[in-house]
């Protein structure tokens, strides 16, 4: 029987899709994109995601599709990109509802208050924002300004995710990200003294010069501000994939003992101080949406992870944003000169994208469930899956997941390992050469 350990140290997938986006390929392209935008029916609800790739300054564990610059021609050219995008794609799909409206990045507050509301105005411009539910944006708390702040409210924001990861000094100082608790504290403020009351906080375990009693005060320190929802992320060393984690001292980084033990002492913390787990990694309060949801078997989980977005297709707009439609995924060009090559030539920046067979729909909804409720049934869904619940007994008496005939479901202390679970359901990744971050 393998060790706890030794399962929390296997590479999986985090399965924010599925297939996950190393199976993409160039068979998905403008063409088919456009057929798929206009294969919606006209009753449709869409989410929409926009992604904006540009930071003042990278911070040496960040995993996201981004680049450091600090002129503003850049910034512009993009926006104006954006906007050509939007308005394309609106073209194609008329005007649609959107119930969830997602700014990434990158920093995407890094537009400022002008392109933001020029952004903002074009979008309630192409598409009927009357059911919007969520308009919610990712901050640096160290670049957010009064003025920032009140557009933010003026276009309709009504979440915030601030990057924190870690209070503690020589933690900061270690990824590259000083930020102390009285500046994440004004950035707070700033956004309740504009009526943006939705807060979601990130943190991170697993970093380098990381103790437990640092995630810990961490999680304690992060409550004090009063946040909606807390997300704890184990940080993924992939070096091989983004060049600047090189700069971190692999030798400081926590083993795979203490990483379980920090993600244990944190979620038994941020329960402590009336937070309830979603998932595999989020924390939310009682009354937040998020948690009402998952209790009710309705929580989803997409690129942004989980949400309570039910929308029939996610749109992506911007540099490497994957967009999600009924007939399969669709991701833009990477970088941004293909990107702009292809908007200026009148046609989608999709390079790379996956149509689903029914088998790929079915296993799907069987990954996003288990990563969702932590259980399911699978006499309730097509497929046989006998070959699946056999290679879960090792789980099982590990005592990761109970399963019950053809009912799985994982245990708390099989909590952290949830992504092994829905990897057995998995058809792809036997095969794929892709490189994954370790299950905990």
């Amino acid at each position: 029987m393998l060790s706890l350990y030794a399962l929390a140290e296997r590479n999986v997938p985090r399965y924010t899709s599925y297939p996950t986006a190393p199976h993409f390929s160039d068979a998905v392209g403008p063409e088919t994109y456009s057929q798929w935008l206009g294969a919606l029916k006209p009753e449709a609800e869409l989410s929409l995601y926009i992604h904006v790739p540009y930071c003042t300054d990278i911070c040496l564990y960040c995993g996201c599709h981004t680049k450091a610059v600090r002129r503003r021609e850049p910034i512009d050219r993009y926006a104006e990109r954006l906007i050509g995008e939007i308005e394309h794609v609106a073209q194609v799909l008329g005007r649609h509802r959107i119930t969830h409206l997602h700014w990434g990045g990158g920093t995407p507050s890094i537009l400022g208050p002008r392109w933001l509301t020029v952004i903002a105005d074009r979008i309630g411009a192409a598409f009927d924002l009357s059911a919007l539910v969520e308009h919610a944006i990712e901050l640096d708390p160290r670049h957010l300004s009064a003025e920032l702040a009140g557009a933010l409210a003026e276009i309709g924001v009504n979440r915030a995710s601030l990057g924190v990861q870690d209070f503690s000094p020589q933690v900061q100082k270690a990824i590259g990200r000083m930020q102390p608790f009285a500046q994440v504290g004004r950035a707070v403020g700033m956004l309740h003294g504009v009526g943006i009351e939705n807060i979601n906080i990130d943190l991170m375990y697993g970093l380098p010069h990381q103790s437990i009693d640092d995630v810990a005060e961490s999680a304690r320190l992060a409550a004090l501000l009063s946040p909606k929802r807390i997300v704890l992320f184990g940080f993924a060393y992939v070096p091989w994939f983004k060049t600047q984690q090189k700069l971190i001292d692999a030798g400081a980084l926590p083993g795979t003992v203490e990483r379980l033990e920090q993600a244990r002492v944190a979620a038994e913390t941020l329960a402590s101080l009336g937070y309830v787990a979603v998932g595999l990694d989020h924390f939310a309060l009682p009354d937040d949406p998020l948690a009402e949801a998952a209790r009710g078997g309705r929580l989803h989980r997409n690129f942004q992870g989980y949400t309570v977005d039910d929308a029939e297709a996610l749109i992506g707009l911007g540099v490497s944003a994957i967009s999600r439609l009924p007939q399969g995924f669709a991701q833009n060009a990477v970088d941004m000169a293909g990107y702009s090559r292809s908007l200026e030539a009148g046609r989608f920046a999709t390079v790379k994208g996956y149509a689903f067979s029914s088998e790929d729909k079915q296993r799907a909804a069987v990954i996003e469930r288990l990563m969702c409720d932590l259980a399911i049934d699978l006499d309730e869904v097509p497929g046989d899956y006998s070959a699946e619940i056999e290679a879960l007994q090792p789980l099982a008496q590990n005592g990761v997941v109970a399963i019950d005939g053809r009912r799985l479901a994982i245990t708390e202390q099989g909590r952290p390992f949830l992504r092994l679970v829905a990897a057995a359901f998995d058809a792809y990744l036997p095969a794929a050469s892709a490189r994954h971050s370790a299950a905990v």
